[in-house]
């Protein structure tokens, strides 16, 4: 689907409106004592308030503003629609590092349709960083101004810095294959959920890899990453905007040799 020029600007008007409305919710528990936490599982998994009053609060804008599209939501679930465009939320990424009271963890918010997610905000609230990619482009607001986000042109694997959130990756045979791909690499990091899509997106870092994520974990990410001149798929080279696996690189070079250690895991 094209996104004609007049749609465009009321569609990032309101992605800008839901992430603000995201802000305001996940600010009011970060580093609060009295957060309240359960876990969704008997490994922990955990789910927060916040997560909960946060995907409240950006349905409630895009029920306002956009009531002919769907959505699908980490927390409350899907709603039809009838527009073909659907919003994919996920109005805490990282959980884990929220409650720990560290500023990796951010808000996801894509707008998709069949073929995959169209635009994206990646935000940061504690530190007020947003990192938007769409078709007009990609660009971030922050502590340090605001402007343009483009992808560093790192070729060779051994001068890339890779991250992925937990070091066992997935499955036993992802998480080798990840090694093997980090054995090469200049230097490799771990954490910062969402935040290292962002950073790739920036020029910061050259590859993310991971596995076991869901639609909301990686749309928006795709969106921002594609729009900064970056390339997302799966460990199979094929779209990764349903969830699985991702390989995120900043050049096709990287993107190739990543890929071809990577697929040792199929």
């Amino acid at each position: 689907m094209t996104l004609a020029q007049n749609d465009l600007d009321e569609l990032k008007a309101v992605a800008h409106a839901v992430a603000d409305a995201a802000r305001v919710e996940t600010l009011k528990s970060f580093r609060r004592a009295d957060l309240v936490t359960r876990s969704k599982s008997e490994a922990f998994d955990p789910v927060t308030e916040a997560d909960r009053a946060a995907e409240a609060a950006m349905r409630a804008i895009l029920a306002e503003r956009r009531p002919e599209d769907a959505i699908l939501g980490e927390e409350h679930g899907s709603r039809a629609g009838t527009s073909g465009l659907t919003w994919v939320l996920d109005p805490i990424d990282g959980t884990r590092g929220y409650i720990s009271g560290t500023p990796t963890w951010g808000v996801l918010i894509a707008l998709s349709d069949e073929g995959g997610p169209r635009l994206g905000i990646i935000d940061q609230p504690y530190i007020g960083e947003r990192f938007y990619g769409g078709p007009d482009g990609a660009t971030f607001d922050g502590p340090h101004g605001s402007g343009a986000l483009a992808v560093r042109e790192t070729t060779a694997l051994s001068e890339a810095t890779v991250f992925t959130t937990f070091p066992e990756v997935g499955t036993p045979d992802e998480g080798a294959a990840f090694a093997r791909v980090a054995a090469k690499a200049r230097l490799t990091r771990y954490g910062c959920d969402c935040y290292a899509y962002a950073l790739l997106a920036a020029g910061q870092i050259d590859l993310v890899i991971e596995a076991g994520l869901q639609a909301y974990d990686i749309q928006a990410p795709i969106a921002v990453i594609e729009a900064a001149g970056g390339i997302v798929t799966d460990w199979a080279g094929g779209p990764a905007h349903r969830g699985g696996t991702a390989l995120a690189a900043a050049t096709p070079e990287l993107h190739a040799a990543a890929l071809a250690i990577l697929q040792g895991a199929l």
